[in-house]
């Protein structure tokens, strides 16, 4: 399974590496939205140093919708999908393939943004393992719930639209785990934060069994 998984993040991250988008497109839009906030919330300094975390997490949800979109849309052109039918990879590589290519994707992504939100909000990191853990943890629940979507929506016509319709409240839960730690680890009290990331290890331990099991199904459905 890991070989599949394997050759398929490798495949998607190089037509990302050729074609650009998550660099030309889902970088500068991330960008652009913590600058909207900063300019924003500016004016009231305090108010944004007690927002930054909500706001990166908020920022990262928004890119990455865009991110799961371009990986489930890999599959829909040139009979991708039709091929992935006919091979011999097990639907469970397929799945942790793409999931793995949208979390290297958006690991990368999060660099980017912490480093713009400690130049444009003034953050300190404390906390750095809990924050790293973080990311990682947020990323995979990230990654493994959108990829099961994305395939749960694919061949509809209004895949677009309905995709962040059905992802956003389900991952209210990492939205808001992931903020509290990021929280705990700007406030200096990392200890605080941990029982937060084992929740989202917990949400991504799940979406990954679930999405590992059910892919299969759906790639055959769809």
């Amino acid at each position: 399974m890991w070989r599949d998984a394997a050759l398929v993040a490798g495949r998607d991250l190089r037509v990302e590496a050729r074609s650009r988008v998550t660099l030309q497109q889902v970088g500068p839009f991330a960008l652009l939205v913590l600058i909207l906030f900063a300019f924003a919330l500016d004016p009231a300094r305090q108010t944004l140093e007690r927002a930054t975390p909500g706001l990166y997490w908020v920022t990262v949800l928004f890119s990455a919708l865009l991110a799961l979109a371009r990986s489930a849309a890999l599959d829909e052109t040139d009979g991708v999908r039709d091929a992935l039918r006919l091979s011999a990879l097990e639907p469970a590589g397929v799945f942790a393939g793409k999931a793995l290519a949208v979390a290297a994707e958006l690991l990368a992504l999060e660099v980017v943004l912490g480093i713009g939100v400690i130049i444009l909000y003034g953050a300190e990191p404390a906390g750095i393992g809990l924050l790293v853990v973080t990311c990682v943890s947020a990323t995979a629940a990230i990654a493994t719930t959108g990829t099961l979507y994305g395939a749960l929506v694919s061949g509809l016509r209004v895949r677009e639209t309905l995709l962040p319709l059905l992802l956003l409240p389900v991952l209210a839960p990492v939205l808001l785990g992931a903020t509290r730690a990021f929280e705990a680890a700007l406030g200096g009290a990392p200890a605080d934060g941990w029982p937060w990331c084992g929740l989202l290890a917990a949400f991504a331990v799940l979406y990954s069994v679930a999405g590992a099991a059910a892919y299969g199904t759906l790639l055959e459905g769809s």
